[in-house]
């Protein structure tokens, strides 16, 4: 018989609090057709984007983060101090340690947390969702912060017409705390590595540390490009819209819900065909709203659902209260979808 003393947390979890932070510079399709050669027309008709938000040198994935933590910290009613682990989903802190978690954690101030990154591309919510889910029923945290955050457009080549309109940066976080009741349904979540190499990064960064130079792309100048984020756009088109609908409805299933029982439906915010795809696939009632959030904000990876979630709640369009479906979808290729109950 095992010595250990059971875990004990609470029944279950809820998000209590949603923030959310744009960078103060707003980027139109036109500035993007500088350095292509396509129309804006092009540009909305294939993904649905007319602006995004690109971050200023202070504008960091820190000070972004900090901004939109502080928002869902007060939107949940606690103090910071309170806040037993943070959870940081990005791909795009240069640093390959520290954990940006930790000076996060640390400018909120939130005391001593268990703070970590981890690394899920767009799908990186859902997951930090489910870990702070599992940490709050398991009992070693009471209240979790999740954040996405992403500078996208220190990875984007200008030069490359299948991306250069894609990214924009951005933060949302929320807190995670106890429930008697069940508000964050079972997560369905997976990987399909063998598709790994339809969203990449062009170059690995090893190649800049004594490596072949010869070998790394150059921009139109002649200078060695940076390192940024490239993708088989069809390929990647083709699974979101046959595969993630089927992961929606899993999730649907997982919860004991129908399409019909949803208020909100929160997809990761990559492209406005593929939303509309999959709410057509998925057969959405025309009560539920759809967060379209990806026309003015582009696709911001880990941050684009808790954004778009904060918008919806801000403007009206949703309501503490509402079920929510949301589902994230990206590199890897990884995914992960759950229903939850919006704060």
């Amino acid at each position: 018989m095992s010595k250990i003393k059971p875990s004990r947390g609470a029944p279950y979890a809820r998000i209590l609090g949603v923030g959310g932070y744009r960078p103060t510079r707003v980027v139109p399709n036109e500035v993007i057709l500088e350095k292509i050669d396509s129309s804006d027309e092009w540009i909305r008709s294939r993904s649905g984007i007319a602006t995004r938000h690109w971050a200023s040198p202070e504008e960091t994935v820190a000070a972004m983060s900090v901004e939109a933590s502080g928002k869902a910290i007060a939107d949940a009613g606690i103090g910071p101090e309170q806040i037993g682990a943070v959870v940081v989903s990005t791909v795009s802190h240069f640093h390959q340690t520290p954990a940006i978690a930790t000076e996060i954690a640390d400018r909120i101030g939130a005391g001593k947390p268990a703070a970590f990154d981890i690394s899920a591309g767009c799908a990186g919510f859902g997951y930090g969702l489910t870990l702070a889910k599992g940490m709050i029923v398991e009992g070693s945290a009471e209240y979790v912060l999740v954040i996405g955050v992403e500078r996208l457009s220190d990875l984007t080549d200008l030069e490359d017409r299948a991306t250069a309109f894609l990214f924009g940066d951005g933060a949302g976080a929320v807190v995670v705390g106890p429930s008697d009741e069940p508000h964050i349904g079972p997560t369905v979540w997976g990987s399909e590595g063998d598709k790994a190499s339809t969203i990449k990064q062009t170059v690995p960064w090893d190649e800049f540390h004594g490596g072949d130079v010869s070998n790394l792309p150059l921009d139109s100048q002649g200078a060695i490009k940076f390192p940024a984020i490239t993708q088989e756009g069809q390929a990647v088109f083709r699974w979101a819209v046959f595969e993630m609908a089927k992961v929606a409805q899993q999730a649907l299933d997982a919860a004991g819900i129908t399409a019909d029982d949803l208020d909100v439906f929160i997809p990761h915010q990559a492209n406005l065909r593929i939303i509309d795809s999959m709410v057509k696939t998925l057969k959405l009632p025309e009560h539920v709203t759809v967060a379209r959030d990806v026309e003015t904000t582009g696709n911001t990876s880990a941050a684009s659902i808790p954004l778009a979630m904060e918008r919806l709640l801000a403007t009206g369009k949703a309501k503490s209260g509402d079920t929510a479906l949301v589902i994230g979808f990206g590199a890897g290729l990884v995914y992960a979808a759950t229903v939850v109950t919006l704060p």
